[in-house]
């Protein structure tokens, strides 16, 4: 629950300005519901992508303070974040809400970035791959496996948000590796063009690193993408 009309104007012109000068990276910015228009007025004369921060599994009806996807597709976003750790810990949105939330987001032609991740305690007791691997299944069990190649995967292990600590590149490596050989179970060409983004405490120091790795598709950037020069640096490397 980050930015203002004034501190946006400022961030998106500065990332606008430095995006200019990359090649391959493809970037999109998450805002929150109120400044959605502000963005779109702002990024609509370039090539960087927008979205929302979450959204209603609803269509429509009297669920007072829900956004829906239809509205998001008024201020036409082309991506969504479902499941984020903060959504998923602090707000109640279960596998099931995970589930509605990313068939609201398709039925209406945004790209959910699906977010999945482990705790501390999880990830001591060697469960990882046991917790994403089903926080996947829940989804894939629904809208199945070839809804994925519009739908992009974000690993962002719990303990490593917001707290400074990171998974090393190798760790991330090998959860991404595991979730896209889950779904290469059930479709080989799905699992090779599905985006798997990093999230848990990308910075300019360690970001060339994890993204090195052949499973780390790109980076689901946090406070970093509070400040320009970090975040087009992180981009930068990507662009390497």
């Amino acid at each position: 629950m980050h930015g203002g009309l004034v501190a946006n104007q400022r961030l998106l012109a500065d990332v606008v300005l430095g995006a200019a000068t990359l090649g391959r990276v493809e970037l999109a910015v998450f805002v929150p519901f109120p400044y959605l228009a502000q963005t779109q007025s702002l990024l609509s004369p370039t090539a960087i992508a927008w979205g929302a921060q979450n959204l209603s599994e609803h269509a429509k009806g009297a669920f007072t303070g829900e956004v829906s996807a239809a509205m998001l597709g008024d201020f036409a976003c082309r991506y969504v974040l479902v499941g984020h750790s903060e959504r998923r810990s602090l707000f109640g949105d279960t596998d099931a809400k995970v589930v509605a939330k990313v068939e609201a987001a398709l039925a209406h032609g945004l790209r959910p970035v699906l977010c999945v991740g482990e705790t501390l305690a999880e990830r001591e007791a060697g469960s990882t791959m046991e917790v994403v691997g089903a926080q996947l299944a829940a989804v894939l069990d629904r809208v199945g496996v070839a809804a994925f190649a519009q739908v992009v995967l974000a690993y962002e292990p719990v303990w490593a948000i917001g707290t400074g600590r990171t998974a090393s590149a190798e760790q991330a490596q090998e959860v991404h590796a595991g979730l896209r050989q889950q779904l290469a179970v059930l479709d080989a060409d799905v699992a090779a063009g599905v985006r798997i983004v990093y999230g848990g405490s990308v910075k300019p120091d360690n970001a060339a690193e994890l993204f090195a790795k052949p499973d780390i598709d790109g980076g689901l950037i946090g406070g970093a993408a509070l400040v320009a020069e970090d975040f087009l640096k992180i981009c930068r490397a990507a662009d390497e």
